[in-house]
């Protein structure tokens, strides 16, 4: 089964690059896996879809927005993500990006194949490369919720 873990964001903004940085610690804490691909984007909606084409299941790691406390950890479905990303006001949201490429035939998995990691982001406006406090120490909870979904213990690379 070919899995794709994927962390959005941009490096720029704050806490926006923390699904990033989950990605990044996962890419040294597991070992080379021929089934899971470990990557990083920048896009939402039907470009964050078209990136899912051919893999069997996706986690999805990325900042979100929702009111909660910045540092929350949240397991969601592609229907229960709070916000959008994406760069134009012009695209769509996953759920009706899916869709669209299901009707389209694209291969993509299921949507309880498809799972969303989102950590609440504390400041997403502010040019930085640093995570806020509250988010940077929600990096090892959402490495461990990655690699439960994986069903995976972290094997230290060499």
């Amino acid at each position: 089964m070919k899995c794709l873990i994927l962390g959005l964001g941009n490096p720029l903004l704050r806490d926006d690059s923390v699904g990033l940085r989950v990605v990044q610690e996962l890419q040294r804490k597991l070992a080379p896996r021929p089934e899971v691909e470990i990557s990083e984007d920048y896009w939402g909606g039907l470009r964050l879809m078209e990136r899912m084409v051919g893999f069997d299941r996706v986690i999805v790691v990325d900042a979100m927005r929702s009111g909660g406390a910045p540092g929350t950890v949240r397991r969601l479905t592609p229907d229960s993500v709070p916000t959008q990303r994406s760069a134009s006001a012009h695209d769509v949201n996953l759920p009706t990006a899916l869709r669209l490429g299901r009707m389209a035939g694209a291969k993509l998995p299921p949507d309880e194949r498809i799972v969303l990691v989102g950590v609440e982001a504390g400041d997403v406006e502010t040019f930085s490369e640093e995570l806020t406090a509250e988010v940077q120490t929600a990096i090892p909870q959402a490495v461990r919720l990655v690699l439960a979904e994986l069903g995976a213990e972290p094997e230290e690379t060499a």
